[in-house]
């Protein structure tokens, strides 16, 4: 430890119309340490961290950047003072390079005019420090893949001299291989001893890569620790306030195996092949593999948004030709996609407008009798909200997915296709939509059930097939290991 801190934030409080936020919170970054910031959602990250960036000012409270107060009422103030925010929502301009992006205000000028080449010439210099080799400062920001767009926020942050970055929820959308890269460049900026505070929901990342983690719940502080000091489960208690005996439910009291919902038969287009797949009623299956592997293809093949070209599939021993959405949903199937609000919801339209969407905009589905039962499946969900009139973009994250999962369960699907469901959404309210999954299949539904997390296909799949460049490399079955999967998933194992 340093005997000055990067950075101190000492009772830290903040209301919103006259709702208590954050509760004399503190947080400690000391120098050159990557430190986790965890909590459940509402537990007052984002605002702790927006108080840090100057887009909020605390209502109470101290903070210092190497031991010199500082207070902000502007971002502006925040990044002259050596602090950078890498939000989810990146703050670059598409149509401008790497480079423009990188020095955007403050581009070197000679003779009155922006100099390119040395523009060039310093973005490469940063990225070269960063050990990034793969990206060209002339490349234009809106080709780039998310990886290579938060590699230039993080070169716009050194550039401008940041001491302290902080990142929230940086592998969000990153693929397997662009979260590796990610953790290269969290240990470059370590060894920079430039401090980064951490924002995640995924608790192998903080476990690999932080030094500190400060727990945060209903907006007050429960507790610093050193990594090495406590345990992923001790974490989980700490973030949700009570023990979570196992994190994987059990198969309910009296769910059945029944009969084959949906049978794929020799399946294939441009991204997979010769898929051969049933799923039975009252079954969980768990389609693994790498990003690429062809998980999310067989999803979107499935429900027809890239039909299969080749092979058959059958629903409850019928065979039915999805070529289209519509088709898949008037046979019975429903697709849970993995960006809920890009894909999934009218962020501005209320909870009860978006249950009943599926409905609305499929007559084969519509019916009295169904739109009357949507009010009873939010409550069979346990949705927390203020009334089926909020809006949906004020629910949290675990609440706006039960929404997801309830305008598709309103069209009583023989089978439902989950993607990545529990994407973005902290571990309290995972545990609430494994139930969830869980009584879908006490239901008699067939779930097909994708999630980038092995533990998750492990924890809740009754069987596990892994794909491997297309087609399915292997089964498995429940309670496999880890090892086991990445042995097909990867290709050293074959079926």
């Amino acid at each position: 430890m340093t005997a000055t801190a990067a950075l101190t934030m000492r009772g830290i409080d903040k209301a919103f119309h006259g709702i208590p936020v954050l509760s004399s919170v503190d947080l400690t970054v000391e120098q050159g340490e990557v430190h986790a910031l965890v909590g459940e959602n509402g537990a007052g990250k984002s605002t702790l961290m927006k108080i840090l960036a100057g887009v909020h000012t605390a209502d109470a409270g101290t903070i210092e950047l190497g031991g010199r107060a500082v207070s902000f009422t502007h971002p502006v103030q925040a990044q002259n003072a050596g602090i950078a925010t890498v939000f989810q929502e990146f703050n670059l301009l598409p149509e401008l390079s790497v480079a423009e992006n990188v020095h955007l205000g403050r581009e070197p000028r000679r003779g009155g005019r922006i100099d390119r080449r040395a523009m060039a010439d310093r973005t490469a210099q940063v990225l070269a420090d960063l050990g990034v080799e793969d990206l060209a400062p002339t490349a234009k920001v809106g080709s780039l893949s998310v990886a290579h767009q938060q590699i230039t926020e993080i070169a716009k942050a050194l550039s401008q001299g940041a001491d302290l970055i902080c990142m929230d929820e940086p592998t969000a959308a990153l693929a397997d291989a662009e979260v590796a890269l990610l953790y290269r460049l969290v240990e470059r900026l370590r060894e920079r001893g430039v401090s980064v505070l951490y924002v995640s929901h995924r608790l192998r990342e903080i476990f690999d890569l932080c030094d500190r983690i400060t727990i945060l719940k209903d907006g007050r502080l429960v507790d610093s620790v050193d990594t090495a000091d406590i345990t992923p489960d001790e974490l989980v208690t700490k973030m949700v306030g009570r023990r979570i005996e196992a994190q994987f439910p059990e198969r309910l009291p009296g769910t059945e195996t029944g009969d084959v919902r949906l049978r794929i038969t020799a399946g294939g287009n441009d991204y997979v092949d010769g898929i051969d797949l049933d799923v039975h009623a009252g079954e969980i299956v768990g389609l693994a593999g790498l990003q690429g592997s062809g998980r999310t293809e067989i999803a979107e093949a499935v429900f027809g948004i890239t039909p299969f070209t080749r092979g058959s599939i059958a629903v409850d021993g019928r065979p039915v030709r999805i070529t289209r959405p519509r088709k898949a949903i008037a046979s019975g199937i429903a697709l849970v996609t993995e960006d809920r609000k890009a894909q999934g919801l009218a962020l501005h339209q209320s909870v009860r407008a978006n249950a009943r969407m599926v409905l609305d905009a499929n007559r084969s589905v519509h019916s009295r009798q169904r739109l009357a039962r949507i009010r009873g499946i939010l409550s069979s969900l346990d949705l927390v909200s203020r009334g089926d009139d909020q809006e949906v973009q004020f629910l949290s994250g675990g609440n706006q997915q039960k929404v997801v999962v309830a305008k598709w369960l309103a069209a009583e699907p023989g089978v439902i296709v989950l993607d990545e469901p529990t994407r973005g959404i902290d571990v309290g309210a995972k545990h609430k939509l494994y139930s969830v999954i869980r009584s879908l299949a006490a239901d008699g539904l067939a779930v097909l059930l994708i999630a980038s997390e092995l533990i998750e296909v492990i924890g809740l799949a009754d069987r596990i097939v892994v794909l491997h460049d297309g087609r399915i490399a292997g089964e498995l079955p429940s309670g496999a290991t880890e090892q086991d999967v990445m042995a097909y998933a990867t290709g050293r194992r074959t079926a």
